[in-house]
């Protein structure tokens, strides 16, 4: 009742705390696109006549800190277009010249916020839903992203296109060659009108804007705010197939009693991917023999809660439409919308095993259709056996229709079968903005698995609103013990969670003028056992100081009080940190949390936080301290530590320390040539992982890579059991470690 109370609330106050959003204009800002009868150099210099024909734009407006004010430098974009591309140039004006030019690192698909960058928003169906994004930075660093709604983001999506920038003492300049066939739009012979926003951030004093005026609170994805590229028309549809084969070469080396089915030695292989744009809205991909040598190693984490762990997709071939098969709940950020997570397919799940050694695939295939009613996809891979697992068929099929301007429903079912088994999931979802900054996202998931008799059940709601002066939020869901996606995630079974907060996000006048934000809040949660109904743990949260610098700092005091119940009488597996196990019992304890930001943009930066209290039957203080050193664009170093200190903790009231550290750093001739590294070392079975690549785009898309993997911890040794099958951990402790040389050349062709 309590909550059904506070939902009433809430819609209450929807139409109150919504009035500080402003409407999109009624009359769309327009530019038109030039078409030319000719290619130009993308070099970033402009000095090609066709420039000086091309319509022009130059009114823009602050996003932030001072919402619809004129812009205080001056940017200019233009367009132009011929049969096999859209050109984007760009002007940014810069009275400090280069020196006021801030760019942390060279990384593609660079974090936003950090640089000074400038963007543009196209929507191809002129729907008001879908969004490319294409972005870049004063040295020409590409990022690149699909949105729907402003709501699900492919942000690791790659598309093919170029971009070249150059710098000067009054200005930077970008030029974008993007070909038709990376763009998705509608498909018609006539001249279209497409939805278009410019954006720009100006880093050194925080400023972002933009073309076509947007409230604060959203994303230049959200293409309501859009303004209209008229006269433009793509030429007919080409057969766009785009062949990307690979070769590889490694070389193994294994120390250690864990890989006694592991051999030492050198192996060749070949394979590779084929993406076929069968419409502009309709992309069929096929990949052979799949190989993700190249993707970023996982970080290695100390969790500290009863969640599982969340570890993001970095394979590109996942990555692709990965918002459309995303469907579930999840935190809408680190400090709200709740903590579970629940998605019936989660791609890390294929090729993959429970403790993340890949798992060879053979083949797979995946055809998206996006279009102006709905979307549909449908994603196949076949995943080659092992010593210890099954040659496994995956099947996903997903389906959403547009409802309205801003809303959709839809459904994703799962197929994971082997010659052992199969498990299925059915899912219903459904997604509905009730006004511009509030919306609701639900989702009902059944699962089946052969042998057991039940059916697992899931379900959740997540009310969010984020408006310009206020952001809160109320979830609910649930999940039953036998529900059970092995396609997907599941951050805590056999629960029920319910979790309501807010945040106050104030400008007054009273702040100092280097502060640009107040934002005191908190929040509440606590999970019920959906088993037995009691309640396991509760969180009560107060953020009563946080303050949100105008240079992009932050600085903030936290509160936490915990309630655990830690029960083991249903047979359940003991809880355990750091190694230790916490005994069943009752647990009442309080934390507090202290935090420093600093501007990340800087040659400098730096963060830290720390957190003490009691924690279960002991205490626990946690201190995180890290830096980002970046003298110049094309070297970057950065460093992360952090040590957790308990004290009368577990059964054996243990004391300890466990450190985990974290070392990286990013060389870089320019974006396209890149030495990238990191190290990390965890005191907890003295777990270390070196990871170091050697990255060039010696054309767009087409890279040679160096890679270098080693990672090492102490462990058991194993020995054959009494049917000599299997291999069982002694209490004998021993090192083990393993190293890959690896040489991978990937060549794109698009016909």
């Amino acid at each position: 009742m309590r909550y059904l109370f506070c939902c009433l609330l809430i819609f209450m106050g929807t139409t109150v705390f919504s009035q500080d959003i402003f409407s999109p204009d009624s009359i769309k800002k327009n530019i038109q696109a030039t078409f030319i009868n000719h290619h130009l150099k993308v070099d970033g210099k402009l000095e090609e006549p066709a420039w000086h024909s091309a319509h022009t734009i130059t009114d823009f407006v602050q996003v932030e800190p001072f919402q619809k004010q004129p812009a205080s430098q001056k940017s200019v974009f233009k367009l132009l277009y011929n049969a096999d591309y859209l050109y984007v140039a760009a002007i940014l004006h810069e009275p400090m010249g280069k020196k006021a030019l801030r760019v942390p690192n060279l990384q593609r698909d660079f974090t936003y916020g950090r640089s000074d960058q400038i963007g543009i928003s196209l929507d191809g169906f002129n729907d008001e839903r879908n969004a490319m994004i294409f972005m870049t930075n004063p040295y020409g660093s590409q990022r690149d992203l699909l949105a729907f709604d402003d709501q699900d983001f492919d942000e690791d999506w790659d598309g093919l296109w170029r971009v070249r920038t150059s710098r000067s003492d009054t200005a930077w300049v970008a030029e974008f060659a993007i070909p038709w066939e990376t763009l998705r739009y509608q498909k018609a012979k006539d001249v279209q009108t497409w939805g278009v926003n410019f954006f720009r951030l100006r880093r050194m004093t925080n400023e972002q804007t933009i073309w076509s005026a947007l409230p604060r609170s959203f994303s230049p994805a959200r293409m309501q705010y859009a303004g209209k590229l008229t006269g433009i028309q793509p030429p007919p549809s080409k057969t766009n197939i785009r062949f990307q084969p690979y070769l590889l070469i490694s070389e193994d080396r294994y120390n250690g009693s864990e890989f006694y089915d592991k051999t030492n030695g050198s192996k060749v292989k070949a394979g590779g991917e084929i993406k076929w744009a069968i419409t502009p809205n309709t992309v069929l991909d096929l990949t052979y023999n799949t190989d993700f040598a190249q993707a970023d190693a996982d970080r290695q984490v100390n969790n500290l809660s009863r969640l599982s762990v969340f570890f993001p997709e970095r394979r590109q071939f996942f990555l692709e439409n990965a918002s459309l098969f995303a469907a579930g709940l999840s935190p809408i950020d680190e400090y709200s919308g709740g903590q579970q997570r629940i998605q019936p397919f989660f791609s890390r799940q294929i090729g993959l095993d429970a403790n993340g050694n890949p798992v060879p695939i053979q083949l797979g295939a995946r055809v998206v259709n996006r279009s102006l009613k709905s979307n549909l996809g449908f994603l196949y891979v076949r995943q080659k056996a092992n010593e210890e697992i099954y040659a496994t068929d995956f099947l996903v099929g997903r389906y959403s229709k547009n409802i309205g301007k801003q809303n959709r429903i839809g459904g994703i079912a799962t197929l994971k079968n082997d010659a052992n088994h199969y498990n299925l999931t059915a899912s219903t979802d459904g997604f509905f903005r009730i006004n511009e900054s509030t919306s609701i996202n639900s989702m009902a998931m059944f699962s089946k698995t052969s042998g057991e008799d039940k059916a697992g059940f899931a379900g959740h709601y997540q009310l969010n609103h984020r408006g310009i002066r206020w952001v809160y939020w109320l979830t609910q869901n649930i999940n039953t013990k036998a529900f059970n996606p092995e396609m997907g995630f599941v951050a805590r079974p056999d629960v029920i969670e319910n979790s309501a907060g807010f945040y106050w996000l104030n400008r007054g006048k009273w702040l100092p003028s280097y502060i640009r934000s107040f934002e005191p809040g908190g929040f509440y949660v606590n999970y019920f056992s959906a088993t037995t109904g009691k309640m396991i743990e509760q969180n009560i949260n107060t953020n009563p100081i946080w303050f949100s610098f105008q240079n992009g700092g932050a600085f903030g005091v936290l509160t936490n009080h915990y309630y655990q119940l830690i029960d083991y009488s249903d047979g359940s597996d003991s809880l355990s940190f750091f190694n230790v196990t916490i005994p069943s019992g009752t647990y009442r304890y309080d934390r507090v949390m202290g935090v420093i930001e600093t501007d990340a943009s800087k040659k400098l930066s730096f963060s830290f936080n720390t957190e003490i209290g009691k924690y279960y039957n002991g205490s626990l203080t946690t201190v995180t301290a890290g830096f980002r050193l970046a003298p110049i664009p094309h070297v970057s170093m950065e460093g992360r530590f952090t040590n957790n200190f308990y004290d009368n903790l577990g059964v054996q009231k243990q004391s300890g320390n466990n450190q985990l550290y974290t070392i990286s750093g990013r060389f870089a001739l320019n974006p396209r040539v890149q030495l990238i590294g990191f190290y990390q070392y965890n005191s907890t079975n003295e777990f270390d992982v070196w990871n170091v690549r050697v990255s060039w785009e010696y054309q767009p898309l087409s890279f040679l890579y160096l890679v270098f993997n080693q990672r090492g911890f102490n462990d058991y040794r194993t020995q054959l059991s009494n049917d000599g099958l299997t291999r069982i951990p002694t209490n004998e402790i021993a090192r083990q470690r393993e190293l890959h040389l690896i040489a991978k050349l990937s060549y794109l062709k698009q016909f």
